[in-house]
């Protein structure tokens, strides 16, 4: 084995560290950590070991600027939304498997979306994936005039010049829901909306729309909501100073569902004994074990997939304008916090 060579306290092994402690050239050790064919396995084998004991890993962002493209997609994302933690872990594995990158840029209380964006493009991003973006269409035009632009989980109506659309059919999603509490006997179902957030629009008019068609017109009902726990923990204390409450609640998302469940275990209202409650995305928080939420499903890692494929195509000249907006059906995941009314 060669002699270790000295690599400072505190200093980044560098490729000529690498070489020099695996006693070879720097060009062999660079093409055995990129991949490349040539090298024998025994060159490999002892490049590879060398890096595993000096701690080298290869400097991607070095890379990236020595190239002339990038492979690399930007996406937006918030950190305040749980779907979008389960649509960010679908993206890193579509975009992996297509041989690109993912550049992550988070919208926090603090951080708008135009920073965020503006991060991206200074990454040298060659698209773009906005989750759930709040810009108007006119910006997300302007964006894409730039670079390939996708959005997901947001309806454009019209769709924004250059700007491909992923999105699940919240208006279906909605209806689903309805659909299912309405089978299990529920008459009086209320919808915490979603306000002037991406897909509310839809959701709200799903739920408007299934009531219509199962006669209960008359007995719509809409509370002010958001996409936070704090939203709907708000609406929640609402439906609790009534005389007559609902039987059935469908939050605009798992978010505002944690909310209202937490309300009304506290007020101990036991759900679904006396109140049912759907969410909408099949997030990871729909999924924990104590709280096993009813939801309408987005399809997160379809999402992703067709979003990724997209963006790619733009890059790649694969894309047709026919394609521009591609709708995926959500699809109801019943768990434990909807069954029948004791009471109708």
């Amino acid at each position: 084995m060669p002699s270790r060579s000295a690599v400072p306290d505190g200093k980044r092994p560098t490729l000529s560290d690498l070489a020099a402690r695996a006693g070879v050239s720097v060009p062999l050790a660079s093409m055995v950590m990129r991949g490349a064919k040539g090298p024998s396995a025994a060159s490999r084998e002892r490049v590879l070991q060398a890096a595993q004991e000096i701690g080298y890993r290869p400097d991607s962002r070095a890379r990236l600027l020595r190239s002339s493209r990038s492979h690399l997609v930007g996406v937006q994302f918030d950190l305040r939304q749980p779907f979008h933690a389960d649509m960010v872990e679908a993206l890193y594995a579509a975009a992996g498997a297509a041989g690109y990158q993912i550049a992550l840029s988070a919208l926090a209380a603090s951080r708008s979306e135009q920073e965020a964006v503006e991060t991206l493009l200074a990454d040298r991003c060659e698209a773009l994936i906005l989750l759930s973006p709040h810009a108007p269409a006119a910006r997300l035009a302007e964006l894409a005039a730039q670079l390939p632009v996708v959005s997901v989980a947001r309806r454009l109506r019209p769709l924004a010049d250059g700007v491909d659309v992923v999105r699940a059919a919240d208006d279906e999603g909605a209806r689903q829901a309805v659909d299912h509490l309405v089978a299990l006997g529920h008459r009086d179902i209320v919808h915490i909306d979603g306000g002037r957030a991406p897909g509310a629009a839809d959701r709200r008019r799903g739920y408007k729309s299934a009531m219509k068609h199962h006669g209960l017109t008359d007995r719509v009902r809409l509370v002010p909501g958001g996409l936070t726990e704090d939203h709907g923990a708000a609406a929640a204390r609402t439906l609790l100073t009534e005389a007559a409450r609902p039987t059935a609640v469908l939050a605009f998302n798992d978010h505002c569902a944690i909310g209202v469940l937490d309300t009304f275990l506290r007020a101990r209202i036991p759900v679904p004994d006396e109140i049912s409650v759907v969410g909408f995305d099949d997030s990871h928080l729909a999924r924990l074990a104590h709280v096993q939420l009813t939801t309408v499903g987005q399809e997160a890692r379809q999402l992703a997939r067709r979003a990724v494929s997209r963006a790619i195509a733009r890059l790649e000249g694969g894309a047709t304008d026919d394609e521009r907006e591609v709708v995926v059906t959500p699809h109801l995941v019943i768990r434990s916090t909807t069954r029948a009314p004791c009471r109708s």
